[in-house]
């Protein structure tokens, strides 16, 4: 569970500094999912305008790379606006790690398409949590990508997994 390959969920850790974080908004309009089949009622929504930094460098569509930046930020400022910072996590000695994730390319896209990241907690267990995220371009209603994460609560001080509080259930509101 705790290999030396999962790594902590601090998206400053991951990237080669502050500058190459994902620039998502937290989306203030709301944004109908309904045509989309997201099963959350409230997911929590970012929007993202693609720049040429998102784009690879063989082709000039959105890197592989990028979608999973996306994935770390948006379930970051989803805890965030919950009150799960990193610095609040820190301050208790635990972190969230990725232990997998799944990702499903759909569409591509590109230099200037505007999209709406989705993301919502599945389910808890005593020490992992999946959360699912959806990727669209409104402009045509693409579909762009589906992707989970399994994460696992982990002590800092320990490495050991550890169990989720019945707080954090209710903060996340999971689909089950």
């Amino acid at each position: 569970m705790t290999s030396p390959s999962m790594r902590p969920a601090d998206s400053r850790a991951q990237h080669d500094g502050e500058d190459r974080l994902p620039t998502l908004m937290p989306r203030s309009e709301p944004f109908d999912l309904t045509a989309f089949e997201a099963p959350h009622p409230a997911p929590f929504l970012c929007d993202l305008r693609i720049t040429r930094e998102h784009l690879g460098t063989v082709i000039e569509h959105v890197s592989n790379i990028e979608y999973v930046r996306w994935l770390d930020r948006a379930a970051e400022l989803h805890a965030d606006s919950l009150g799960y910072t990193r610095q609040f996590m820190l301050e208790r000695q635990i972190m969230w790690f990725v232990a997998r994730h799944e990702i499903d390319y759909l569409a591509e896209c590109w230099l200037d398409d505007e999209l709406v990241i989705a993301t919502w907690v599945r389910d808890f267990h005593k020490v992992k949590s999946w959360r699912d995220y959806l990727i669209v371009r409104p402009r045509d209603g693409q579909v762009i990508c589906r992707a989970a994460t399994l994460w696992v609560l982990v002590d800092l001080a320990s490495r050991r997994p550890r169990r989720i509080e019945p707080e954090m259930f209710d903060r996340f509101r999971p689909l089950r």
